[in-house]
């Protein structure tokens, strides 16, 4: 589930045939986690040796590299009915937010983020905001709109790491996938462009930290897993 963060170990591709079509997804997610941290672990060398210019000709060739690991699990055609939205703000303010989107898809947010994870209960917008600006996805449902059964084939079908799960009220459409910048309202938990989306934005590069930390943060009420 989306609490085990550091577990995220790169499938070699020659392995991956016996691994089902989820398993094979989550291999695709664990290597742009391992990209995204070795681009950043990287700049960070650069930055403490006071790095030339030729290293940063280098950066600029490992962020071709990263690209193109983000890109390749990515939907040839565009998604039916994704929203996103530009030119929004990051940030961090005390109290609560008046968000342009329901569920927020970014904006300013709370200094802490929410540790990502299963959550039975609503969570706080701003805190789920800034886990966003991480990278991570916030699936959200209307719980009188689902079954018991719906609940936990959702609780499945989220990633395992930069994911946040939870009920929220007053959803557009029983279910709600939001990232960075990005929108998409579900039909219901069979609804095959959840793993589009996931596929697409799931640590994108356009969120303004990807790869940034989803534990450590903060916990909301009614966080099981």
């Amino acid at each position: 589930m989306a609490s085990r963060d550091n577990d995220s170990t790169p499938v070699p591709p020659s392995a991956r045939k016996d691994l089902t079509v989820k398993q094979q997804r989550e291999a695709r997610r664990a290597e742009k986690v391992a990209a995204l941290k070795k681009q950043q672990a990287k700049e960070k060398r650069n930055r403490t040796i006071g790095i030339t210019v030729g290293a940063v000709a280098a950066v600029a060739v490992l962020g071709l590299v990263i690209t193109s690991v983000v890109t390749s699990g990515r939907p040839d055609e565009p998604i039916a009915g994704v929203q996103t939205f530009d030119d929004l703000t990051a940030t961090h303010v005390d109290g609560t937010v008046d968000y342009a989107q329901t569920p927020p898809a970014g904006g300013d947010h709370n200094a802490a983020w929410l540790n990502c994870g299963i959550y039975e209960q609503p969570v706080p917008n701003e805190n789920a905001v800034h886990s966003l600006e991480h990278g991570a996805v916030w699936v959200t449902y209307d719980a009188d709109a689902l079954s018991t059964g719906d609940i936990e084939a959702l609780r499945e079908a989220v990633p395992e790491t930069y994911s946040v799960l939870s009920p929220f009220d007053g959803l557009p459409s029983p279910v709600v996938i939001s990232a960075w910048g990005a929108q998409l309202e579900l039909d219901g938990v069979d609804d095959p462009r959840m793993d589009d989306f996931i596929d697409e934005f799931w640590q994108s590069p356009d969120a303004p930290e990807p790869g940034a930390a989803c534990v450590q943060g903060v916990d909301a009420p009614g966080r099981i897993a």
